[in-house]
């Protein structure tokens, strides 16, 4: 789920705060990007456990129309097979996951009203009123509204400040969870320890990620050694903070990783620069890089293999 993408992401802010606070350290930043991948996983498991508690409500809604003194036609036929079908029950009985929603305490700190709140939301939309209608749903239509009531879930105010409380970096990880979220309910009914797939690689996290970082401090000065004579008429001090972050990690990265093609470095953070950077730095970025790997090409420092040849 942990993309190099987000890695690069995370590294850059991490890059920045070390930048503009004396008193964090060089441990510090590299601890708080451990905690910072963690804190993904833990995302994609809070959706999860949200979903299963918003479907879990259906068994509460079934007593309270049970409970009627004049129960309509819609509560006699209702039943709560939102929660009461194979594709949830495999979540809700999955061992193995329930462990790690103890071990996070997702549990702690949910408000049981606002989970009834989410599904009465729900419980009012089209698409849930037409999968009760159903005589004999099958496991795909299962599925079907699941991803349907994360949909809802997802655009929803209350459900998003109710992740937002708990992790801050969920405007940056949200499409890495949406998409992990996603084929998770399209591989419904789940078996065993199915999140695994899900989990930050070593590769990705210690191999990529750590090594960036790493690589980028300790060579700070020689990578703006580098950098400042392709700025032209420009002085590395006007350079925007963050426009210098990442051409110092583009540089680390096309210098310190053989098998990364010098195509997606460039391209990776021009892509990073529209979304965390000025309107003008998409341009600026690529121009540098692009000058600047010409260079390195023609002083033979760019040496690529694999994946990663220049082809």
């Amino acid at each position: 789920m942990i993309s190099r993408r987000s890695v690069r992401i995370k590294v850059m802010q991490l890059l920045y705060m070390l930048n503009r606070d004396e008193q964090l350290t060089y441990a510090d930043v590299v601890r708080l990007y451990n905690d910072g991948i963690g804190k993904t996983f833990e995302l994609y498991l809070l959706h999860l456990y949200l979903l299963l508690r918003v479907t879990q409500y259906a068994e509460e809604d079934a007593k309270i129309r049970a409970s009627k003194m004049l129960p309509s036609e819609e509560d006699k036929k209702f039943t709560p097979r939102l929660y009461q079908n194979p594709c949830t029950q495999s979540l809700a009985n999955n061992v193995p996951f329930l462990q790690l929603v103890a071990k996070y305490n997702l549990h702690e700190s949910i408000d049981p009203d606002h989970i009834r709140r989410l599904y009465q939301a729900f419980n009012a939309t089209e698409p849930y009123k037409q999968y009760l209608d159903l005589s004999d749903p099958t496991n795909a239509d299962h599925i079907k509204i699941l991803l349907e009531l994360y949909r809802f879930l997802n655009n929803h105010d209350l459900f998003i400040e109710m992740v937002e409380d708990r992790y801050s970096n969920w405007a940056d990880d949200e499409s890495l969870v949406v998409g992990a979220m996603k084929k998770t309910i399209k591989a419904m009914p789940l078996e065993g320890e199915f999140y695994r797939e899900h989990e930050p690689s070593d590769e990705t996290v210690r191999e990529f990620g750590e090594q960036l970082l790493r690589k980028t401090c300790q060579e700070d000065q020689t990578l703006l050694d580098l950098i400042a004579p392709m700025l032209k008429n420009w002085d590395p001090d006007r350079v925007a903070i963050l426009d210098m972050i990442m051409l110092k990690m583009a540089v680390c990265e096309l210098l310190h990783f053989p098998t990364i093609p010098v195509k997606v470095t460039i391209n990776e953070f021009v892509e990073i620069s529209k979304v965390y950077s000025t309107e003008n730095s998409r341009e600026f970025i690529n121009g540098i890089l692009d000058r600047l790997m010409k260079r390195l090409q023609k002083e033979g420092r760019l040496v690529k293999e694999g994946r990663g040849l220049l082809e």
